[in-house]
């Protein structure tokens, strides 16, 4: 027997929605990806790339 929600619907959709805000909430607590020092967007982006890696490998 399957555990109900409580509006009946699958939590499929509200899993990958929580994958999806806490990647944000992991990516902003580097402080120069939130509070974005570099002027241009290439340097930016590398520090974006920089921080997905370190949470990519934190949580493998």
């Amino acid at each position: 027997r399957k555990k109900p929600t409580q509006d009946g619907r699958s939590l499929r959709r509200y899993r990958k929605r929580w994958v999806v805000e806490r990647f944000f909430s992991w990516l902003f607590s580097y402080r120069r990806t939130k509070v974005r020092y570099e002027v241009k967007i290439d340097n930016f982006l590398g520090m974006v790339y920089l921080a997905t890696m370190c949470i990519g490998f934190r949580h493998i």
